[in-house]
């Protein structure tokens, strides 16, 4: 065979090998691509997932917590009520078939009730989460917390509005609270702006999650992407937790906030008609009414009131977020003290009905 046609022959030979060469690698590049691409996706899906899930129990947070710090702030109705009897039983005096609540005294009461105004008065100005974290540290703790002072050195009693807000969620955040952990400031962005307090409530894992990238490498990206997932399933199943757990409590202080509301309403009535029985002279020198004089029907109502308000007070104590102590785990359920507490205000509400 001539040797230019051997050497015409390896030629297209040879060209052939390098064609089949690159139509493989081609594929094998869509393929890798495709698989980036697919990963992105999926981990955007799973993103877009986290944040209806985390939406929908911030909602139900928010509810809680603005639902605390209202029947936190009522108390001053019962309190200004309560200043106005004489001889007046003693908190720690009241009991009712075993009901045992915790110590506390008008005085606290009074501090949360303002501690509440506060907050509640920069409600307009919070972000979606914001309210939810006082009920993931205690309705009471935030309120009595608002009387503090914040990072600047300024009396957060002083502050009104989002001001006296975002110093009272920023003491939380700082605090070893168990909605604390990692500083708060109504400025962060957490899932796009959705939420403020799901970092608070979850814990830092979700930061890893949502701030990633997926990797130029299909195989890596696809790894990341599987990674998130089960993270991303985890904390929505957290989230799931915690909602119906909140949902349950909202449902337990609703209760026992409208039978509160009832007998307050009798005993704000009860003292008006006292004070009015009063002769003309003992009125002017004197706003009070005289505990001793109320009929046996009187005493059981404002004794149940005190009952009542104890009870209100120690629900709004309960954190239904505990703070773990590894960033990278997620927060605890406090379902157990939750539930305990549902359970003992339906106990209350049976026994003051009796």
């Amino acid at each position: 065979m001539p040797l230019p046609f051997i050497i015409a022959t390896i030629a297209i030979l040879s060209g052939t090998g390098g064609i089949a060469s690159g139509i493989h690698g081609g594929v094998k590049m869509k393929q890798a691509n495709d698989t980036i691409k697919a990963a992105d996706k999926r981990n955007r899906d799973n993103i877009n997932r986290l944040e209806n899930v985390n939406k929908e129990t911030m909602t139900v947070m928010d509810s809680l917590g603005e639902l605390e710090m209202n029947i936190i702030s009522s108390f001053q109705r019962f309190s200004l009520a309560y200043k106005r009897i004489h001889n007046a039983p003693k908190f720690s005096e009241i009991k009712k078939d075993g009901i045992m609540l915790s110590k506390f005294t008008p005085q606290e009461l009074e501090k949360a009730s303002v501690g509440a105004g506060i907050l509640l008065s920069g409600i307009g100005g919070a972000t979606l989460g914001s309210l939810g974290v006082f009920a993931a540290a205690g309705g009471t703790t935030a309120a009595v917390m608002a009387l503090g002072t914040a990072s600047t050195g300024t009396a957060i009693s002083t502050l009104s509005g989002a001001a006296a807000t975002n110093a009272t969620l920023a003491a939380l955040g700082g605090g070893s609270l168990a909605a604390g952990g990692g500083g708060m400031a109504l400025g962060s962005i957490v899932l796009g702006g959705a939420s403020l307090g799901v970092g608070l409530l979850i814990g830092g894992v979700i930061f890893s999650i949502t701030g990633s990238k997926m990797s130029e490498k299909a195989d890596k990206a696809w790894e990341q992407m599987k990674e998130n997932e089960r993270k991303i399933n985890s904390i929505c199943e957290h989230l799931e937790h915690l909602k119906s757990i909140a949902n349950s409590f909202s449902i337990a202080l609703e209760n026992v906030k409208k039978v509160y509301e009832n007998y307050l309403s009798q005993l704000e009535n009860i003292v008006q008609e006292q004070y009015k029985k009063k002769f003309f002279l003992i009125r002017l020198f004197s706003k009070k009414c005289n505990y001793r004089k109320f009929s046996e029907e009187e005493k059981q109502v404002t004794e149940n009131t005190i009952l009542l308000v104890g009870l209100l007070y120690e629900m709004c104590k309960i954190k239904l977020v505990e703070k773990s102590k590894n960033k990278d785990e997620l927060n605890t359920v406090n379902e157990k003290d939750t539930n305990n507490m549902i359970a003992k205000s339906k106990n209350a509400l049976i026994k003051i009905a009796a």
